[in-house]
Formats: structure tokens, sequence, C-alpha cells
């Protein structure tokens, strides 16, 4: 393994001042506010939105978004996370066609679509995935498309469902290390995700994941968690700083240095992953294009 300095993360005794390294920039311009109307005329969901992404402005500024189908309540109380949780409304069988309709519009070059987790149906919202991936390519061919999809709970044929419409990545995050798991993602198993991201890999797609740091992870959990993607299949990872939404959340367990982060991604690297994009601020969607 790549031999590199340890570089420590501040003290817990700093978690309630962010460094100056993760501040963030108010949404401003003109291209933010023509997404954001788009946005609100199309009736959609936005990851951006809905999970306080810090990096909304900059994206939103450079005309892309990040769409989340199904709705804006997860089935889902992971710990970690600012989506609301609860019994989802009906879904909406006009969604794709409206969000195939507002990228088309944006004129994005590389699309990533998300979605809260739909426990309650049969098929996780399998085909909704579906129709978006495939009306999206028919009315921006030149578009490639990531999404980012929900763990199935093991609904193999859901999955196959999901990934089969034609979007060059998929994405599905572990988001901690295994032994938080039962804190930072309550409903859901790691092996089950690691698995899930080796069927993904079997059925010929790039497949992406990414975690979060900052929640009481050691770096030999970090490192064994890239050993684990390698071993499943895994291209593309993504490491950012976990940041509390609301104080009924879990609380940050330490910022960790910009160096730091540096530091994973070389560990990344040298492990076999094709791509690792390591950032305090750095997202599942950020810079999605590049490791196209």
């Amino acid at each position: 393994m790549l031999e590199l300095p340890v570089i420590s993360a501040e003290p817990k005794e700093a978690k309630r001042k962010k460094p100056s390294w993760l501040r963030v920039k108010l949404p401003t311009g003109e291209d933010y506010k023509r997404v954001r109307s788009l946005v609100d005329q199309y009736k959609l969901n936005t990851i951006c939105q809905s999970g306080n992404c810090p990096n909304m402005g900059e994206c939103w500024g450079a005309g892309t978004a990040t769409f989340m189908i199904l709705g804006n309540v997860c089935t889902r109380g992971c710990s970690f996370c600012a989506v609301k949780t609860g019994r989802p409304p009906e879904y909406d069988e006009d969604e794709p066609r409206r969000v195939a309709e507002a990228i088309r519009l944006m004129q994005v070059k590389h699309a990533v679509i998300t979605s809260v987790n739909r426990d309650e149906l049969k098929d996780r919202g399998a085909e909704i995935w579906y129709q978006t991936v495939v009306q999206t390519k028919q009315e921006s061919p030149s578009t490639t498309i990531e999404t980012l999809i929900p763990d199935t709970r093991g609904n193999w044929e859901a999955l196959e469902r999901m990934i089969s419409g034609g979007q060059e990545v998929v994405s599905h995050n572990m988001e901690t290390v295994r032994s938080l798991y039962k804190k930072v993602r309550p409903q859901a198993k790691y092996d089950r995700s690691l698995e899930q991201i080796k069927r993904i890999k079997d059925y010929g797609k790039r497949t992406k994941t990414g975690i979060m740091v900052g929640l009481g992870e050691t770096d030999a959990e970090v490192f064994q968690v890239m050993d684990d993607l390698v071993e499943n299949g895994c291209d593309v990872l993504t490491i950012g700083q976990y940041l509390q939404p609301t104080k009924m959340h879990l609380a940050v367990d330490s910022f960790v240095h910009p160096d730091k982060f540096a530091e994973y991604r070389e560990v990344g690297l040298s492990k076999g992953l094709a791509y690792v994009e390591s950032g305090p601020l750095v997202r599942s969607s950020y810079h999605a294009e590049r490791h196209l």
C-alpha cells in the first residue's frame, strides 16, 4: 500500500464550528436562477435541495442538477440524511416525462438521477426508474446518464429493471464503514450493498459509490471499505465530509482536514479504484461527469 504521512482529524472540540475549508458561497447568478426556475416549473425534486447539499450554488450555477424521482419522502430513517422520512404519497407516473423534458431544456451533458427509498413498493420503484432513463435518452440522445439508486433489499429482479434503461453509470452509496452501519444506516446491510454493487458490475455497468467521513471511523476502516469495493467491482469512489443536517441527526465526530482527503484519494487509487473524488465538500454527484 502507498505509504503516506498520518494526518489527524481535528479534535471533537472543534465540531461546533465549521473550519474555513467548509465555507461555501450562497447560490447566485443567472444560470442558477434558470435551473431553479425549470425545477419549479416542472414540479421536480432535487437531492440538491432535499439533501441540503453545500454544492448547490456551484452545480446549479454551472447548469446541472441531480434530480430526485419517486417523491421526496423516504421510507427509511437514516440518521445522517436530511430527506424527509415517513409514508410516501402515491408516485407520479408522469414524472419520467417531466424529468426528461427538463433535462433537454437545460441542455445537460451529464445527468444524475437519484431517488428516495420506496420499500413499500413491490418493485421498489424500478419501473419509474426504467421509464425515466429511457425517456431521457429519447429526449436527449447525447446526454450521458448516471443513476444513483437505493438499496433494493435484495430484490435483484427490481435491480435489473432499474439499471437496464441505458444509463452509462450506476451508483449505489455505501455511506459509511461496516462498524457504523447500525448507527448510520439501521435499515441497510453492509454486505448486501456490496453485493448490489457487484451485481451492477456483472451486468456490465460502470459502478460507483460514496462514503462520508467524520462519523467516528478509523483510517483502517476506510481502507477496508476500499478493499471491499475493489473486490466487488467498484470503479469510482467519492469521499466527503459528513455535515449534520439538523440537531435531530447524528453529530459530527470530527472535521477531517483536506490533506487527509488527499491521502484517501492516493490510497484508493493505489488499491485499484479507477477514479476517486475526495474532498471535504465532495458529494455523490459532485463533478460526476469527470470520471467519464
